[in-house]
């Protein structure tokens, strides 16, 4: 039996002060020999190529193996999904470092009163007013409901043209700068290019090799006919080695101002980066609950952005403070830590990251916030609960006089105590675990099932009694996480010196799984069955490859009225071999050399201004 609460000093804890969650800015000194396929080394000799390097394992995909962990005994731990592992969740001790996870809350923060001021579950709690939930526009996807739209299409809404239009200005720019004083000059970049790349990328992301040569390659081990027919190879690493986001001559004006406050850390992405997030803000309206979290980016680039959670299954990286929706996993807002100093205000990084991601004139009031313990404070809470938004998270106990309950507590014991609108309440399971809301009553009857080991030595299922505050959490705080496995499974990062670069692939991860989970909200909608993200990225990256294809059949007059046209849907043209006249065939009507074939009957046939063999041999056979 517990003991009684009278038996234990009085309680008070206080929250010191969050803070940076990782160390000052540290880099990793990268001496591994890896052949660097961003280098400029392309430009240097005309004749040099790309592919033939000893040492190409520089693309490397990066896993997330993050799983939100859930406010639960290890005993009922929830099914695991693949590369995913959990990690314990509920309080840390007093005496556990929060290395990497900012320090204690601030003393503004501190739960007053004495053993005695708590409640057990026995005693009621009056429920909390809420304010009406009024989002700005409807929950979901912010498009035609009733319309189709391909994976080329949503992909689009992300990266538009404009998108495309900055990346290929740049990207030209920097290879024209690069490019002066060698033998060749630079070949500009064009949209159908870009659009090749970058179906090439998603390719990889999906379909593993240990080398970009490898993709080329025409031995019996790889022989993958795709790369070659999307674009050469040379051409890819060209473009790759260019890749730029920012305008040479803006990065040239911002170095000048190194070591001064007017510096920008974040230049070379500052064009693609505000594109992107307005895209993911725009295109979808979060549903009631929403969470915030920290993502990590992978990265050994120098670079003074890199930061160190220890707590993390990527331990160096760059870090985003993420807005997601709990339902789908929806990235809805982001942004990029740069440092303490860029956003110290004097209230904690956790309180300013919040109210940055939280764009109230986008979003509407009435959001439930779910976070963990790194952002949970009073003084947030109760700033959150008067712009009319609710919240609820886990809160720290790094420095406590006296505890809540005793040690050997029963299982589903609950105290509970009421600070104006803030509810603090101590949940026992395996460990204590404490929450704080402002959405919540103490206790609403609810139950968990556990496996308890009774007198008898004998494990049982028994319903043991849960606050509805842990409850809520553990089904709505996943949203980041859930968005982080997509990336994972089809992660498009790779080792790059250039920590743009890094940027990039990740804004593409961003797209492509935002598209997806777009594509599956509207096949709800439709009551249909959705795609699965590998099977969204392999249309996708067909669609691109079909978009940058050249046209390859010539123009020629009108067809007349008893000749079936070749646009047909289910009769197309292809050529043979490449886009030559390379690898010819006897043409089935008039016995001809042709380069090109129907890829529905794979019969070669005539298609010049002279002989359109391929229309008269379809309507001769009724086709």
């Amino acid at each position: 039996m517990m003991a009684s609460l009278n038996e234990h000093p009085s309680f008070i804890e206080d929250f010191s002060e969050l803070s940076q969650c990782s160390e000052e800015d540290q880099t990793l000194e990268d001496g591994s020999s890896d052949f660097d396929m961003d280098s400029e080394d392309c430009f240097e000799d005309p004749d040099f190529d790309c592919g033939q390097t000893s040492d190409d394992s520089e693309w490397e995909l990066e896993v997330y193996n993050q799983k939100r962990p859930r406010l639960t005994s290890p005993i009922s731990s929830p099914t695991k999904s693949p590369g995913r592992s959990p990690r314990r969740l509920p309080g840390r001790s007093p005496g556990q470092s929060n290395r990497g996870r900012g320090k204690a809350a601030s003393p503004d923060a501190a739960i007053s009163g004495t053993a005695a001021d708590w409640h057990d579950m026995d005693e009621p709690d009056v429920e909390p007013s809420k304010p009406p939930f009024k989002p700005t526009r409807t929950p979901g996807p912010q498009l035609i409901n009733s319309s189709t739209y391909s994976p080329l299409q949503l992909f689009n809404l992300f990266f538009t043209s404009s998108v495309m239009q900055t990346i290929l200005a740049n990207s030209n720019a920097y290879g024209e700068l690069k490019s002066q004083g060698l033998k060749r000059a630079w070949k500009a970049i064009t949209e159908h290019e870009l659009y090749a790349f970058i179906s090439l990328v998603i390719y990889m992301g999906f379909v593993k090799c240990s080398a970009i040569s490898d993709y080329w390659c025409k031995s019996a081990v790889y022989s993958l006919p795709l790369p070659s027919k999307i674009m050469p190879r040379r051409r890819f690493q060209a473009i790759l080695a260019s890749l730029h986001l920012s305008h040479p001559q803006v990065d040239a004006e911002n170095e000048k101002k190194k070591g001064t406050p007017a510096y920008d850390c974040l230049c070379k992405i500052k064009p693609l980066y505000g594109q992107i997030v307005e895209a993911c803000k725009s295109n979808f309206q979060p549903f009631q609950s929403i969470a915030i979290d920290e993502r990590m980016v992978k990265s050994k680039s120098r670079s003074k952005l890199k930061q160190y959670m220890k707590d993390k299954p990527t331990k160096w990286g760059y870090k985003l403070f993420v807005l997601a929706d709990s339902s789908c996993g929806y990235t809805w807002n982001f942004f990029i830590y740069e440092g303490k100093a860029v956003m110290e205000n004097g209230k904690g990084v956790g309180y300013d990251s919040v109210m940055k991601l939280l764009d109230q004139k986008v979003l509407g009031t009435g959001y439930k916030l779910f976070v963990d313990n790194f952002y949970t404070s009073p003084k947030l809470f109760q700033d959150l609960l008067k712009s009319k938004i609710l919240a609820c998270g886990t809160i720290r106990r790094n420095r406590t006089e006296g505890k809540i309950m005793a040690k050997k507590a029963a299982r589903g014991t609950i105290h509970w105590i009421r600070q104006n609108n803030l509810l603090f309440v101590s949940w026992m399971d395996t460990r204590e675990v404490l929450m704080c809301s402002t959405m919540h009553k103490a206790f609403d009857g609810d139950t968990v099932k556990r496996r308890i080991k009774g007198k008898n030595k004998e494990w049982s299922l028994v319903n043991v009694p849960v606050p509805p505050a842990v409850k809520e959490y553990n089904q709505s705080m996943g949203g980041v996480d859930v968005s982080d496995a997509l990336i994972s499974y089809y992660n498009l990062c790779h080792k790059t010196r250039k920590w743009y670069k890094t940027f990039f692939y990740h804004f593409l991860d961003i797209a492509i799984v935002n598209a997806y989970i777009l594509h599956n909200q509207l096949a709800k909608i439709k009551q249909q069955k959705s795609m699965t993200q590998k099977v969204f990225r392999q249309t996708l990256v067909l669609e691109m490859a079909d978009y940058c294809r050249p046209s390859s059949v010539p123009s020629v007059s009108a067809p007349s009225s008893n000749i079936v046209p070749f646009t047909s849907e289910t009769h197309k043209l292809m050529y043979i071999k490449g886009d030559s006249t390379i690898g010819r065939r006897n043409c089935r009507q008039c016995g001809r050399k042709t380069p090109v074939i129907c890829t529905t009957c794979q019969v070669s046939l005539c298609f010049v201004s002279r002989r359109d063999c391929f229309n008269e041999w379809h309507t001769q056979a009724g086709l």
